[in-house]
């Protein structure tokens, strides 16, 4: 319930008062959608969003003016934050700095974030417990411009059967934009670059599985643009993407929606926007609630890895 105070208004949240400024600027104007409404979202799929951001480092995804403004990735956690605002700090090695990052613990924190002009939220793959190992892998069906999206339905159902021959539970979701993406939650117990690898043994059997639909080749420019690509490197370390109910900066504020597996084959990313997702969510709750109760083990994924790499497949470039 909002408590108005011109020019701002103050929400309640979680016992917490998290004050919005400037409550009627439109962030997204062909909707209409105001920052205010931007906050409503989020507080009706609290559960949802502390969920999937829940001990991450996280870049934020700033909008300042609203998404025909300037768009600033933000690292570390902006200024004038609250006592009870979290962070972790996270290290990167080619500029030998560090960040504190946000770190979600509870819902009145996601609100603040909103309160300094976010609108996307995109974490590591990683916890604070553990920054350097990561506790899910993610599979990210990455469409050519030239490539339709019942194309990357097709790929998404091939993986859904990797994955169910391999024993891994996948939560699929949509990108917000034109791909779909498929969380798995696995044991921190490997570094960024075992999980790459295992993303990547991955990907080349939903390629040959599919070779006429998905693909793995590395440089953008030799890529079909027709294809999907099965974008192994989003488990390199430092490499983000929008969360589970995170909304995008798309003129009509999608959002990142969780799927049923059964969803997938009919699924069009447009249904799920910022209108239509408090009525889904109040219906089916979060579906990627019993993610943590689904931990995989990626040992076969290593030997395939193993397998491919003798057998003479080229490794992608190293990260720095």
């Amino acid at each position: 319930m909002a408590k108005a105070s011109a020019p701002s208004t103050e929400l309640e949240v979680g016992g917490r008062t998290v004050r919005i400024s400037n409550p009627d600027r439109v962030y997204f104007p062909e909707p209409g959608h105001t920052k205010l409404d931007l906050a409503n979202y989020y507080l009706a799929v609290g559960d949802g969003i502390v969920n999937a951001l829940r001990e991450r480092p996280c870049m934020l995804h700033r909008y300042p003016e609203g998404i025909t403004g300037e768009k600033v990735h933000q690292k570390r956690l902006p200024r004038g934050a609250p006592e009870w605002m979290e962070t972790v700090q996270v290290y990167f090695p080619r500029f030998g700095r560090t960040a504190d990052e946000l770190c979600v613990t509870e819902l009145a924190q996601v609100i603040w974030a909103v309160q300094m002009s976010t609108v996307e939220f995109h974490p590591w793959n990683s916890r604070r417990a553990d920054v350097e190992k990561p506790d899910e892998w993610r599979i990210d069906l990455d469409p050519g411009d030239d490539c339709a999206f019942d194309t990357v339905r097709r790929v998404a159902v091939v993986a859904h059967e990797v994955l169910d021959e391999l024993g891994a539970t996948g939560f699929p979701k949509t990108t917000g934009g034109g791909g779909l993406h498929v969380y798995v939650r696995i044991r921190p117990e490997h570094g960024f670059q075992d999980v790459r690898r295992a993303a990547l043994a991955f990907a080349r059997e939903v390629e040959r599985r599919t070779p006429d639909d998905a693909e793995t080749t590395w440089w953008r420019k030799d890529r079909d643009p027709a294809k999907v690509f099965v974008d192994f490197n989003q488990n390199a370390r430092d490499h983000t993407i929008a969360c589970a109910y995170s909304v995008r900066g798309t003129p009509q504020a999608t959002v990142s929606a969780p799927l049923t597996w059964d969803e997938v084959p009919d699924c069009e990313p447009g249904d799920f926007t910022v209108a239509t997702m408090p009525e889904r969510y109040g219906r089916l709750g979060d579906l990627h609630a019993g993610i943590d109760e689904e931990v995989f083990d990626i040992a076969p994924l290593l030997q395939w890895a193993e397998r491919d790499e003798a057998e003479g497949e080229e490794a992608p470039p190293e990260e720095d």
